[in-house]
């Protein structure tokens, strides 16, 4: 153990200042996950049971000890069933951003490179800017490090070469697959008409429909990317991380697909900060 200072009584070593910053760390990523949710309620009000429970014990309130204290007793399995989704997210969260889980980590292999570089961009752009004129809605999810399997199971499973005329023919209006997401996956799309998470947060603005939020609560959990094109204003907007870049141009939309798929050193120029909605993660 190495020594650092002593406060009275106490001795602080190394370890104890390692302690307590992961501790910080982790609460405040309990805080970040809770917080616009109603889950941040329900946590504040087995918080204040639990303080509840202490001043009575200390008072000694036999009676009102034995009944808080029976309900601390199953706390924990009650926090498992409340938190369910919030857990699922942090775990998710955990996990999208381990070393392994990063699509950078395989950049090298050859077999990598050569999916990358045969992934068009040009149907998509060319599909979104039509679907944009039309003011036909859209929702396209790009899986990079996860194949997206269970939501691909979600919806129906095609397994089709990627071309423009067979996107505009799944969002058309009048096609039974119009309504939900096409997922990516590799050179092919996978599946059509997916069911994806809707974000929960509550800062998300007005404006944003359900495809907005969808393409948001996917982005939150996975590393994926969702090109999204608005039916009621035929603007298009690209979301990674929770973060949603609105109103872009055939160009920005390319700048930014190099970019986020590829990890390209283009950039796109920056959105105007009205056209620029993020979600906290």
């Amino acid at each position: 153990m190495i020594f650092l200072f002593s406060i009275g009584f106490l001795e602080i070593e190394l370890l104890d200042i390692i302690d307590i910053l992961l501790v910080t760390v982790l609460l405040y990523q309990l805080y970040k996950l809770l917080t616009g949710s109603v889950a941040l309620k329900i946590f504040l009000g087995l918080l204040s049971i639990y303080l509840l429970y202490l001043v009575v014990r200390a008072a000694g309130m036999e009676l009102l000890s034995i009944i808080l204290g029976q309900f601390m007793g199953v706390g924990v399995l009650a926090a498992i069933i409340l938190f369910q989704p919030e857990i699922r997210r942090f775990l998710l969260m955990i996990g999208k951003t381990t070393a392994f889980n990063n699509d950078r980590f395989f950049r090298g292999f050859p077999w990598r490179r050569e999916q990358a570089e045969k992934l068009s961009l040009t149907p998509f752009i060319e599909a979104a800017k039509s679907l944009a004129g039309k003011n036909t809605g859209a929702l396209i999810v790009f899986s990079k490090s996860s194949e997206l399997k269970y939501y691909a199971e979600s919806g129906d499973l095609i397994d089709a070469v990627i071309s423009k005329r067979l996107l505009m023919a799944i969002f058309n209006k009048n096609s039974p697959l119009h309504d939900g997401a096409v997922i990516i996956s590799g050179n092919r799309i996978k599946a059509a008409r997916c069911i994806l998470p809707v974000s929960e947060n509550q800062d998300i603005p007005a404006s944003m429909g359900l495809r907005h939020r969808a393409a948001i609560g996917l982005t939150e959990i996975t590393d994926s990317i969702v090109l999204v094109v608005s039916e009621e204003t035929g603007q298009i907007a690209l979301v990674r991380n929770g973060e949603a870049y609105r109103n872009l141009s055939s160009a920005d939309l390319r700048l930014k697909l190099n970019q986020f798929l590829f990890d390209t050193d283009q950039r796109a120029a920056p959105a105007p900060a009205s056209e620029k909605s993020a979600s906290a993660a």
